[in-house]
């Protein structure tokens, strides 16, 4: 059969699935098993047709159904790329430019849309996850049904299309023996992380776009204690880790009236108010960083990430963030409040096989030099490589209270 004569066939078998969805009063996006029993319905009664010589054979039956299910009940032409488990981010610059992320490495597919199925996609993937995009909101972040985030521009912004990126959630790693065997952290690494972590350490973890920040984060919070109190604060659900006694908290945008709108920085405050042991915050971009350098220097041990090139531009950015809550904020108080606040910063990026890898792992003594923060690097990748390297964690006394002697872990390591 002709590509021309199958995608004019499966037009047909859409069209006939989605009137008896819509004689069903099914929600096709919540209803997904009942999508299927449609299609494969509507696929067996055109088989039987095709018997008599009435109407064309398919060639795959399975395969049509499958692409009439996505086509309905998923995101369209989309869903072969969000069901590809070695994709890692997709997005559209415009309909007939459709890239996708592979191990790192950005690849153009032979993906054509037409401006009507991206608007429609964008329609349903927004419907799917509660939020919307209008001229007065512009800009969208969502959390579309299989953990992936949506991040939309609306045309007028995004010159002649709506620009669209979709970061799949993909699962490689739940704990931080996880990031060993990938090859991120070696294991003196990630044993000390884990008893940085469980003896309450603060933890900043930075990196750029797609370096693993996440990820990381993930694995580093799946060292806590269980018997700890864990709340995090996020613009989109992104954090998945396990542990018994965790609220997940999630900004929402202002509703049509404008008002509604939940921050994350409200969220960080809200957080104190819920008894913490811990606190995570997904990612800190703005004046929401002088809210949670002051919830740890209150004593709430916590972590987050920060977009940085180093672990030190990420304590000089962390500097920065908080001046932007207020001109009463001045950096001779953020500056000394890091310095006594954030224990550790864990960088990481990417190789040029676009492997995820850990690249330095740094101390904060606590002390300041004029406006600089002190550091001590604790470990450093050299010559593909992550070392020993001569600097110690503050808070032994912490290590001590729980039997670890951390003196002995990292020389075990050098």
């Amino acid at each position: 059969m002709g590509a021309e004569l199958s995608g004019q066939l499966v037009d047909v078998l859409d069209a006939s699935v989605r009137e008896r969805v819509r004689r069903e009063g099914v929600d096709p996006q919540a209803d997904h098993a009942v999508v299927r029993r449609i299609a494969e319905t509507v696929v067996r009664e055109h088989d039987e047709r095709a018997l008599t010589g009435r109407v064309a054979t398919l060639d795959d039956t399975a395969g049509v159904v499958g692409e009439l299910v996505a086509r309905v009940a998923g995101f369209g032409l989309l869903q072969p790329l969000l069901d590809d488990p070695s994709i890692e981010e997709i997005w559209i610059n415009d309909p007939s430019r459709v890239f996708v992320a592979r191990a790192g490495r950005h690849e153009l597919t032979n993906l054509m849309l037409t401006a009507d199925q991206v608007e429609e996609l964008v329609e349903r993937m927004l419907k799917t996850s509660g939020r919307r995009i209008d001229l007065s909101q512009p800009f969208v972040d969502a959390m579309l049904p299989g953990g992936h985030r949506l991040h939309v521009v609306l045309d007028g912004i995004s010159r002649g299309f709506a620009a669209v990126n979709i970061r799949k959630f993909v699962l490689r790693a739940a704990r931080l023996h996880d990031l060993v065997e990938l090859g991120s952290l070696t294991p003196a690494a990630a044993a000390f992380l884990e008893a940085s972590v469980r003896a309450g350490l603060n933890i900043l973890v930075a990196g750029a776009t797609q370096a693993g920040k996440t990820t990381l984060l993930n694995c580093l919070a799946a060292a806590i204690p269980g018997g700890e109190r864990v709340i995090s604060a996020e613009e989109v659900w992104e954090l998945r880790f396990p542990h018994p006694d965790w609220v997940a908290l999630q900004c929402r945008q202002a509703g049509l009236e404008g008002t509604g709108e939940v921050t994350l920085r409200v969220l960080v405050k809200e957080s104190l108010r819920m008894r913490p042991s811990r606190i995570i915050v997904g990612e800190v971009r703005a004046e929401e960083a002088l809210d949670l350098l002051l919830a740890l220097n209150s004593g709430v041990p916590g972590m987050c990430t920060i977009h940085a090139n180093s672990a030190r531009e990420a304590l000089t950015k962390l500097a920065t963030l908080p001046l932007l809550a207020g001109e009463n904020i001045s950096s001779r108080f953020v500056v000394p409040t890091i310095a006594g606040s954030v224990d550790l910063v864990v960088h990481l990026g990417l190789d040029p096989q676009g492997v995820r890898r850990v690249t330095e792992v740094i101390a904060v003594p606590g002390r300041v030099e004029g406006d600089t923060i002190e550091t001590a690097t604790v470990f450093e990748r050299h010559e593909g490589e992550l070392r020993r390297a001569a600097g110690m964690p503050p808070r032994p006394e912490r290590y001590a209270a729980l039997g670890i002697d951390v003196h002995r872990l990292l020389n075990e390591s050098a």
